[in-house]
């Protein structure tokens, strides 16, 4: 017998303040405008994607002192884009990052619960931890927790956000005209919790949602992010791009799962995935070396490289010799807000690999950085690309991807035409919605029944 076809789960990131963004693209549009957000929102949901997906930025990243203005500045408020979205869009899942180092428990479960009766059941959450402290400057508290603090803060604040949740049943309201009875119970929404992070007790005002609770997303790739997902999270975003990595890291964090008492199927594991399109895969691939040096002009080049040597480089020519000099080893560093600076431990040690690499291919620093930096993950045409992403889902690399176009908001109009259709072609992908929830989309128990909704994960090979 044949071995199953896994559905393949596609889901959309509008990039915002990203790296892969080519916000200098003749057509590129707004990042903070809403019609970029509803263009991108629309199109996502007519090629039948499971979600859109928002990051965060809590703050604006510095270098040397000054905003770092080569890739797009600031980004709206997650929850306003989402409830507006939520307006203009009928069956896509609307997914947003929020921080559990800044925030408060009831606030968030306010917000999300909201989120969910707006949309009709389209909610979730995409749980992270603040790591540095000058993001921490703008908030009150100040400051930020060592990693270990973080996650334990951030266990304490889901499972008091399912509290808040829970506190509501969904069956007290009554409303009945006739007798003036409106609740059935009146201690509806009653909650006490304490513990290390939160002593909190009250009212939540929110009734139960559709989805009973916001699907859980986890973002981290450290041992505690990673259990972290496999106890209470839905679906685990991923940074492996190749295969034999990506498989590497769905076995491991899929055979985390039963200690908890969950099933493989309880996680999805999707990464992040840029594509580039041509009509052949030629045609494709010297797109793609257009867009990574539109990626990488000489001045971003230069910025990066001050990620490693922590010292001013702006006296460098981009398309010169690496600098001779060695970085600087220190607390304060010339780049703040970014995490690419914690990708570099030993400074010293990768400046000697660069300088090595440069002098053996004959690179500038400009082609270092095009050629060590993130590469599209997808590149080919449309066949090549759809069968490249089914290879991976179907060899347990992952469950499917977030797309992250490079032009926003139009870049992902090329794959739902062209790719889309392929993939609903060969059986692995949805011709159109089987229900109205994202936890429908994704095929995940609703948490009061226990109930797997939605499609079924795998149908038969024919």
């Amino acid at each position: 017998m044949s071995k199953p076809l896994k559905q393949i789960h596609l889901a959309a990131h509008f990039p915002g303040v990203n790296n892969t963004t080519v916000w200098s693209d003749p057509a590129a549009g707004s990042h903070i405008e809403f019609d970029s957000f509803a263009h991108f929102a629309r199109t996502a949901e007519r090629a039948k994607f499971d979600f859109l997906f928002l990051a965060e930025g809590l703050r604006l990243r510095e270098q040397g002192g000054k905003i770092y203005d080569l890739d797009v500045v600031g980004r709206p408020d997650t929850f306003t884009v989402l409830a507006a979205l939520a307006a203009v869009t009928d069956r896509l899942g609307l997914t947003g990052t929020i921080n559990s180092t800044f925030n408060e428990p009831y606030e968030v479960a306010r917000q999300f619960a909201s989120l969910d009766h707006l949309s009709g059941g389209r909610a979730a959450w995409n749980v992270v931890t603040s790591w540095d402290a000058f993001t921490g400057e703008n908030f009150r508290r100040g400051g930020f927790l060592p990693q270990e603090e973080r996650y334990s803060r951030a266990k304490e604040f889901l499972a008091t956000a399912h509290e808040l949740f829970d506190s509501w049943h969904g069956d007290e309201i009554l409303a009945d005209q006739a007798t003036g009875t409106f609740l059935r119970d009146a201690r509806a929404g009653s909650f006490v919790h304490q513990g290390q992070h939160f002593d909190i007790q009250g009212r939540f005002n929110v009734p139960r949602s559709p989805q009973g609770r916001p699907v859980i997303f986890q973002a981290g790739d450290s041992d505690e992010g990673r259990e972290f997902a496999a106890a209470d999270a839905d679906a685990i975003f991923s940074r492996y791009s190749t295969l034999k990595e990506g498989q590497a890291f769905y076995t491991d964090v899929k055979s985390r799962l039963a200690k908890y008492g969950r099933r493989p199927e309880d996680l999805l594991i999707l990464p992040a995935a840029t594509f580039v399109l041509g009509d052949t895969d030629e045609e494709a691939a010297e797109l793609a070396h257009e867009v990574r040096r539109q990626q990488v002009s000489g001045a971003t080049a230069i910025k990066h490289l001050e990620f490693v040597w922590n010292r001013d480089l702006s006296a460098y020519d981009p398309e010169g010799p690496l600098p001779d000099v060695d970085p600087v080893v220190a607390e304060e560093h010339i780049s703040r807000g970014r995490a690419q600076v914690r990708m570099y431990r030993d400074p010293v040690a990768i400046a000697r690999e660069w300088r090595e690499l440069a002098e053996a291919n004959k690179w500038s620093i400009r082609d270092l950085v095009i050629n060590t930096g993130n590469r599209q993950t997808f590149i080919g045409s449309p066949a090549t690309v759809a069968r490249t992403i089914n290879e991976f889902v179907q060899a347990d690399a992952s469950d499917g991807f977030i797309l992250v176009p490079h032009i926003t908001p139009g870049g992902l109009d090329p794959f739902a035409d062209r790719v889309v259709p392929l993939l609903q072609e060969q059986g692995v992908f949805r011709a159109d919605y089987e229900g109205t929830t994202l936890r429908d989309h994704l095929g995940l128990a609703h948490p009061d029944t226990g109930r797997r909704t939605g499609a079924p994960a795998e149908r038969a090979a024919s």
